[in-house]
């Protein structure tokens, strides 16, 4: 069996060797440098939509996004230069003002850690507020909250589930996640599994059981606790992470490092668990 060879290069001074094929993503992990990604996912095809990745490649016009770029052999490379760092915060920026990221915790957090402050766009500079899209028993979909991350698409596609319910629609700052001709959701291709929330970034897509307790100010994620299980459907294994608060389940997911779904799961995985906590009305 033949080996890939490997490709020398240098990220912040520190020499690494990768495997041919290898991201500069993957290389920075290999050293332990956090790298801030937003459209990123281990189990999806990079597409290089949210742009928070980008490091700087010695004799490169432009900064480079590391979640997508091959590392190449003589590369050098800065990741927390003062312009790689100018960039990212005006990113963050850009989305923070014109999405509602409340619910997108990995967001907020590297906001603080760049020093985005939205508001110099304004107080009302929000681009996208819209109401919330209830059409079904299962999830939610709260298009403020999207910033076209494209995770969901990829997830909906040949990446999993090869629905291709939804896609990229319009323009500008009327781009958004829409169904094929924009059909009510219940109309559309959509088959629930749910791969969609999995994968969502910023809260846009939620479980309604979440949306719910949220609305009526009961959601402790602090206080949940998380139990791997195996999904009691079929044959396949499924791996699911139940997600306990206050001795019921709210909701299912399944971690991406398995080697059975790396993440994704069918509607009965995902939201099939009512039967589990199904109580005598008198209890």
């Amino acid at each position: 069996m033949q080996t890939r060879a490997n490709v020398e290069l240098t990220i912040d001074g520190r020499a690494i060797s990768v495997p041919q094929g290898a991201t500069i993503l993957d290389a920075c992990a290999r050293l332990g440098i956090a790298t801030p990604t937003l459209c990123f996912l281990e189990s999806l095809t990079p597409v290089n939509a949210c742009r928070v990745c980008v490091v700087e490649l010695e004799g490169a016009r432009v900064l480079v996004p590391a979640c997508a770029r091959k590392a190449e052999s003589g590369m050098v490379i800065r990741t927390d230069s003062e312009r790689v760092r100018h960039s990212r915060k005006m990113v963050l920026e850009f989305l923070a003002s014109s999405v509602d990221l409340s619910t997108a915790p990995d967001a907020l957090r590297y906001c603080d850690e760049y020093g985005a402050q939205a508001q110099r766009y304004g107080s009302a500079a929000a681009t996208v507020a819209q109401p919330v899209k209830i059409d079904n028993e299962l999830y939610v979909r709260d298009y403020s909250k999207c910033i076209l991350c494209y995770k969901c698409v990829e997830a909906c596609g040949a990446d999993a589930q090869n629905t291709f319910a939804i896609a990229a629609a319009g323009r500008g700052f009327d781009a958004a996640i829409a169904t094929e001709y924009d059909v009510p959701l219940p109309d559309s291709a959509c088959v629930y599994c749910g791969n969609c929330i999995g994968v969502c970034p910023t809260g846009a897509l939620m479980f309604s059981s979440e949306h719910e307790l949220r609305e009526r100010g009961l959601w402790k994620e602090d206080e949940q606790t998380r139990t791997d299980t195996i999904c009691s459907y079929c044959g396949v294994g499924c791996t699911l992470t139940l997600h306990v608060q206050d001795n019921d389940i709210v909701k299912v997911t399944s971690p991406v490092e398995n080697g059975v779904t790396h993440g994704h799961l069918c509607v009965k995985g995902r939201f099939g668990y009512s039967y589990v906590q199904s109580r005598p009305e008198n209890e």
